[in-house]
Formats: C-alpha cells, sequence, structure tokens
C-alpha cells in the first residue's frame, strides 16, 4: 500500500468513501449503541487492545457537505465552541502539518493529548463529491508528552462527508483512540498537576 503526502494511502480514502455507501457492520459484533434524530451509532471492542472503535452514520438536515468537512478541519473554530479543549494547534514537523490537541478532563482525571496527522481530500465517486478526512497517531520529537498529561499513542479516525440529496450531509465516521494498557492502570485517574501530594 503506497502511502501519499501526510501518510496516508489512496486506498484508505476510497476506503472510508465505500464505508459513507454501504456501511462494513457485518461480520463482526458491532453493538448498536444509539440510535436517534437520524444518527447512529456503533461501537466494537478490539480484543487485543481493549480499546473500543466506533462507527456514527446519519444526516444533519441543515449543513451543507461542504461546510461540515471545513468546520471539521478548522481547529481555530473549534477553540470558540468545544469548551473541553485546552489547547490546539498545527505545527510544521519534518515537512508534515502536525495537529496538537489537549483535551481537559474533570478532576481528579488527567487531561489527555493527542498528536496526529490530518488529510482531507475532495474525491468524485461516479459525479458525487465526498469529502474525506483521516487522522491517525504519530509520535514528533519536537511534540514530547507533558507531565501530568496523558497521551492518546492509538489514535485513528475517518470521516467521510455527501450531499443527502437536499440542503443536508450524509456522513460516516470511524475513530479509536485509547493509550497503552499500562498508562490505563496506572494513569486514568492520574494525580493532579498542582497536588501537594508526591
Amino acid at each position: 500500500m503506497e502511502l501519499a503526502a501526510g501518510g496516508f494511502s489512496e486506498e484508505q480514502f476510497w476506503e472510508a468513501c465505500a464505508e459513507l455507501q454501504q456501511p462494513a457492520l457485518a461480520g463482526a459484533d458491532w453493538q448498536l449503541l444509539v440510535e436517534t434524530s437520524g444518527i447512529s451509532i456503533y461501537r466494537l471492542l478490539d480484543k487485543k487492545t481493549g480499546l473500543y472503535e466506533y462507527k456514527v452514520f446519519g444526516v444533519l438536515e441543515d449543513c451543507s457537505p461542504t461546510l461540515l468537512a471545513d468546520i471539521y478541519m478548522d481547529s481555530d473554530y473549534r477553540k470558540q465552541w468545544d469548551q473541553y479543549v485546552k489547547e490546539l494547534y498545527e505545527q510544521e514537523c519534518n515537512g508534515e502539518t502536525v495537529v496538537y490537541w489537549e483535551v481537559k478532563y474533570p478532576f481528579p482525571m488527567s487531561n489527555r493529548d493527542y498528536v496526529y496527522l490530518r488529510q482531507r481530500r475532495d474525491l468524485d465517486m461516479e459525479g458525487r463529491k465526498i469529502h474525506v478526512v483521516l487522522a491517525r497517531s504519530t509520535s514528533m520529537p519536537q511534540l514530547g508528552e507533558r507531565s501530568g498529561v496523558i497521551r492518546v499513542k492509538q489514535y485513528k479516525q475517518s470521516l467521510a462527508i455527501e450531499s443527502d440529496g437536499k440542503k443536508g450531509s450524509k456522513e460516516s465516521e470511524q475513530n479509536q483512540a485509547g493509550s497503552s494498557e499500562s498508562e490505563r492502570s496506572h494513569q486514568v485517574f492520574g494525580k493532579p498537576k498542582h497536588s501537594a501530594v508526591d
């Protein structure tokens, strides 16, 4: 599988498109969690890692596909509406644009952070325009782990969006995120950063 710029292959982008057309839920123990307002959320336990993988399918009736894809890629705008963002920015590392994102968690849990590659492509599939966004964890020495923050090292996401045939968007999203087993067992309730206890 040949990787394009940004560390994603052509095949990965087309797989995301295929998921939008025909959700791949057969042959695995996907569990339906929520089905409401035209949105369905499924999850699957990865027995090797102990992490859940999630799939979301649905229609947003009042948001165009282009606007939805633009909003998804706009880190500055996310900082305005997402109250859980502590820090979010893009940085050039080794010729690639990398996203750093720290997420606030309530006391007594430690914040989590992500370092990941993200790329968007607008594809033509038999005359239909499909916006695809792929993201996955990466490791960069310029963005090392921080004291008191748990680094999410196993993160991947794919998002495909197209018109619902009216003025809204039909979307398919798949993601998985987690830390290592030792991090989950020892740092889920990490010591507060300014604790007087050592």
